[in-house]
């Protein structure tokens, strides 16, 4: 018996087509598009049908409400399919792929993500592929996860990130192992893939609208600039910091912005400006502070996965001192756990 797979549209390059401001979603022209495409009748092919969010978006435009609508959308059809593809532009699609993960509690089947970087309606597009090898891969039941399929390569989407603005290979995962590379065929590593979820417990968490801010430490940065931004209302910070969460010697104008958020019950979490490597507090003397202070580590997660997870955890409702130990914690494989 063949899987059933939802495709849920959400905008994107992928269904752009031409028009006088340039491209721009056209979700009729994307549906009659995939209508016509023969490989998606072929019998190897799942069974699919596809529905649209309420706005076709250009995905610098994604907010948590769209977030909360792609989770729900995937919620309310989750019995009714063996599998879901999301179609959604590349420039927020680790953002996404990361909340998807963390809100679809105890998931037992595949939601993928795809899109491309050259609109279907163009002769070399790269959608083609990704459209066809994301039906296969979520109708095969191998994945029980959030993932990214672009490029020839399957990628743990909370592990993801953007790494090309024009490249077909728009997508890096440095510090986790492919899920799958499609070659000839699709060779699933599955020894790194997901193993959880019971379809009896699945759960949707949509995520409240909670106030986080991230600042990304550089060269000469003057940190009395975001005292104003610490305030009460702020609930969660994420600071992307050199190496494995080192701060320059002036940074000693952070601590008390960051002792003053704490205090406030915001959640500072550091996170690596490197691609590959791991947040280690007080490894070093410059990153000591930042511990001290109620920094927690955010090992090697990316920004994207640390700013879903905080969005997730206030939205559980939990207190700060659990949010502070859980963000230490891997909960669906975006970070090494502490030992």
């Amino acid at each position: 018996m063949k899987s059933k797979i939802l495709i849920i549209n959400t905008g994107g390059t992928i269904g752009m087509v031409k028009t006088e401001k340039g491209y721009a979603p056209d979700g009729e022209y994307f549906r009659k598009q995939l209508e016509e495409m023969g490989a998606l009748k072929a019998d190897i092919m799942p069974e699919w049908e596809m529905i649209e969010t309420k706005d076709l978006l250009d995905s610098s435009n994604m907010t948590v409400r769209d977030w909360n609508e792609i989770g729900s959308l995937i919620a309310v059809n989750y019995r009714k399919y063996d599998g879901f593809v999301i179609l959604h532009g590349t420039d927020t699609m680790s953002y996404t792929a990361s909340a998807l993960s963390f809100m679809l509690e105890n998931l037992d089947k595949p939601v993928i993500l795809t899109g491309s970087q050259i609109p279907l309606c163009e002769v070399r597009s790269d959608g083609r592929d990704n459209i066809i090898s994301s039906l296969l891969i979520a109708g095969s039941k191998k994945v029980k996860e959030v993932a990214i399929y672009f490029g020839g390569s399957l990628l743990r989407g909370n592990r993801s990130m953007k790494y090309s603005a024009d490249g077909l290979t728009a997508f890096v995962s440095p510090s986790y192992p492919v899920l799958a590379e499609a070659g000839i065929s699709i060779k699933y590593d599955e020894t790194h893939l997901m193993k959880q979820g019971s379809e009896d417990d699945f759960a949707f968490v949509p995520f409240k609208k909670v106030p986080i801010g991230v600042i990304k430490v550089f060269p000469g940065i003057q940190f009395d600039l975001f005292e104003s931004i610490m305030t009460e209302n702020l609930k969660g910070i994420v600071i992307e910091t050199f190496g494995s969460g080192n701060i320059p010697q002036n940074g000693e104008a952070l601590l008390p912005i960051i002792e003053k958020a704490f205090s406030s019950g915001a959640i500072v979490t550091v996170c690596t400006q490197c691609p590959q490597g791991t947040v280690s507090l007080g490894t070093y003397e410059t990153s000591l502070a930042l511990k001290e202070a109620g920094a927690v580590s955010g090992l090697d997660m990316t920004t994207e996965a640390a700013v879903a997870k905080l969005y997730y955890l206030f939205s559980k409702g939990y207190g700060r001192d659990q949010i502070k130990k859980l963000m230490e914690v891997s909960l669906r494989g975006e970070m090494g756990s502490i030992q």
